[in-house]
């Protein structure tokens, strides 16, 4: 069996390993580490949740211990889709680089630019960042691409659907023609191949699972069902997600919970809160201190319950999640792989549950296209429950009987502004979907708590 001391890491990066407790690489750091210390370019294929981060920290680390930073021209540049996963990124050179005197600045949204910029002037070795705001610090005159010795684009797949692929392109026209680049992503979509192609050279390509694979250590499940009402879809699924969330009872000691879209994220997590649940909400809209003390409660224990759009889905290392909840079925298949490889991570068992409703049929077949077999299903645990309570609504006419009428200009009496109907319409039809969160709450919902 393969150790990390028959790598040909620098000893000092032997040692940090040591002490982080791991000894063994994994197939994609077997596989990866080797090529990257040649010099090679390595192209990187392996699911989300088998150690991609350190197989190009790792010989990056080896490889930048000799030489030395100048001013505003880092030598190596680490791309990430999200600022979640840079600054886990960062973490990672901390643990490992601990015994060598590296250099390094993160830059990415909502921290200061002065704060970036002072660490950029100083010289760097490693600069890990979001394409946005590296195009920023470029574009601001303040940084310098053409010391770039090692290239790392991670999670390139994200980084396709996220729109950021004519940054990449453009942040690779920028850097030498002479760097090496490592280039690691879970699937293969067209877009990346041409990507692969254009810029890496003969590169090394470790592939250690089928494309788009789930963890055998997970144990997935599905719910499917029917709401009674169209406009009670968002309140029966919130009673549906209770319910599995109970029936685990103990077993689920944290969870990570899915929503398509950040309203959503938003109502859920509320809605969980009102019940009494330990719920926190993260997603792409929150300030980014926010984002990060809400990370930090869930890894320390602190938080039970994350309710995430899928910013949170790839690349963050939380060891220890026991369950995954899909409030919503990915639309993209690709999606649920990532998701539910937030849990049975580092050879643990887990459990993934997915909510679907008929309009998700399509996406759930997909998914189980992908991944090449069938999700079992389970019964709705709320299938007795008596219907969602709502409160009466007295036709319009008896409302206008009852109370005047108050004038407060004369448009009133022209009757409504052009469009105002249609806004009306909307908050009765589709109650769950572009609204406030405190009308989206079924009144049941409301009341509790």
């Amino acid at each position: 069996m393969t150790k990390f001391s028959d790598l040909n890491l620098n000893p000092k990066v032997l040692k940090a390993i040591e002490e982080a407790g791991y000894e063994t690489p994994t197939p994609i750091q077997e596989g990866a580490i080797p090529p990257a210390l040649d010099g090679k370019d390595v192209l990187g294929i392996a699911q989300t949740g088998t150690g991609k981060t350190a197989s190009f920290t790792l010989p990056m680390i080896t490889k930048l211990a000799r030489g030395r930073a100048r001013a505003r021209m880092p030598r190596s540049l680490v791309l990430c889709p999200t600022r979640e996963l840079a600054a886990q990124v960062a973490e990672n050179f901390d643990t490992y680089s601990q015994y060598v005197k590296l250099t390094k600045a993160l830059l990415i949204g909502g921290v200061s630019f002065k704060e970036q910029d002072i660490l950029i002037d100083k010289g760097v070795d490693v600069l890990i960042a979001t394409p946005g705001r590296l195009l920023d610090h470029f574009e601001r005159g303040k940084l310098l691409l053409t010391g770039i010795e090692i290239m790392v684009v991670d999670e390139a797949d994200r980084m396709l659907d996220m729109g950021f692929i004519p940054d990449i392109e453009r942040i690779f026209s920028l850097t030498p023609f002479t760097r090496q680049t490592l280039f690691f992503s879970a699937t293969m979509a067209p877009e990346i191949e041409r990507i692969t192609n254009t810029f890496l050279s003969a590169p090394a390509r470790i592939e250690v699972a089928r494309q788009a694979t789930a963890s055998e250590t997970i144990e997935q499940a599905a719910v499917v069902f029917k709401p009674s009402r169209k406009d009670r879809e968002g309140s029966e699924k919130r009673a549906v997600l209770r319910a599995l969330i109970d029936a685990e009872g103990a077993a689920c000691t944290n969870a990570i919970i899915f929503c398509n879209r950040k309203v959503d994220v938003d109502i859920v997590a509320k809605s969980l809160k009102k019940y009494g649940y330990d719920a926190a909400a993260i997603h792409g809209d929150l300030d980014q201190s926010q984002r990060t003390r809400t990370l930090d409660g869930f890894r320390n224990g602190d938080l039970r319950l994350l309710i995430a759009s899928d910013v949170a889905a790839r690349g963050l290392d939380i060891p220890a999640v026991s369950h995954v909840f899909n409030f919503d079925v990915p639309s993209h298949a690709e999606d649920y792989v990532h998701r539910i490889g937030r849990t049975g991570r580092a050879g643990r068992s887990g459990k993934a549950f997915t909510i679907c409703v008929p309009r998700d049929d399509k996406y759930l077949d997909g998914v189980e296209k992908l991944i090449q077999k069938q999700i079992p299903r389970i019964e709705n645990p709320v299938k007795t429950a008596a219907p969602v309570e709502e409160p009466s609504r007295a036709p319009r006419a008896e409302t206008e009987d009852r109370k005047p009428t108050r004038t407060r200009s004369r448009r009133s009496e022209r009757g409504p502004r052009h469009g105002d109907e249609s806004r009306q319409d909307s908050n009765v039809v589709g109650m769950g979907d572009h609204m406030p969160e405190f009308i989206a709450l079924s009144f049941e919902e409301r009341r509790a708590g």
